[in-house]
């Protein structure tokens, strides 16, 4: 029981540091995103700007809203004092990552790094769409443990973009790559992680419950 309360915490910890830089980050430091766009050279699309902004507006603010949504729902208290506000944050989970897929879809032609890069973030984007309603299926069906495991995986992609630049941080600055090559490593070796990592995860608290 303590260790899962340390967890939690420390999920608490990281997601509400994680939600104030994306917020503060993108809306007040750079919201133009100059320095994030002057890696995008040899777009086949041509980019609009204000529609492209809108976009990546719309797209941070409700990866924030997906964050606290699904921390919210992994409180056991929370859920013990009431199970009409889990069920209706649930739908609130639901709908955000729903409109932060949407917007990816958008601005995934113009991802750095061209079509191998894109593909990547809309492989990504049909990965948790498809773990989302799978969650959403099995609680349906009443099945709690299979409802709350699959949430696990979905509430995972919640930080893929902290995981890309994390390891496109590491591959440029500390290996020295192009930020281009670093940021296609960083995507495809999140999507493997955030497939991996989840999955251990769940294993790992079974054999604790078991015990």
């Amino acid at each position: 029981m303590l260790k899962r309360k340390t967890l939690y915490a420390l999920l608490a910890c990281v997601t509400i540091l994680f939600i104030l830089y994306a917020l503060v980050e993108n809306y007040l430091i750079h919201p133009g995103a100059e320095g994030f766009l002057s890696h995008k050279t040899g777009l086949k699309r041509e980019l609009n700007l204000p529609v492209w902004l809108n976009m990546m507006y719309i797209h941070v603010a409700f990866a924030c809203i997906a964050m606290a949504a699904g921390l919210l729902n992994f409180s056991n208290r929370i859920f013990n004092k009431s199970r009409k506000f889990h069920r209706i944050n649930g739908y609130v989970y639901l709908v955000s990552v729903f409109l932060v897929v949407l917007t990816s879809g958008y601005m995934a032609p113009y991802a750095t790094g061209g079509k191998i890069t894109s593909m990547g973030f809309n492989a990504l984007n049909i990965i948790w769409l498809i773990i989302t309603i799978t969650a959403l299926v099995q609680i349906k069906k009443k099945r709690i443990a299979r409802h709350r495991n699959w949430m696990i995986r979905s509430y995972a992609f919640c930080f893929t973009n902290m995981l890309i630049h994390l390891i496109s941080s590491l591959f440029h600055q500390g290996f020295g790559y192009t930020y281009v090559t670093s940021y296609t490593i960083g995507l495809y070796g999140s999507i493997i992680l955030l497939l991996v990592i989840p999955s251990i995860m769940i294993r790992t608290m079974g054999r604790s419950t078991a015990e």
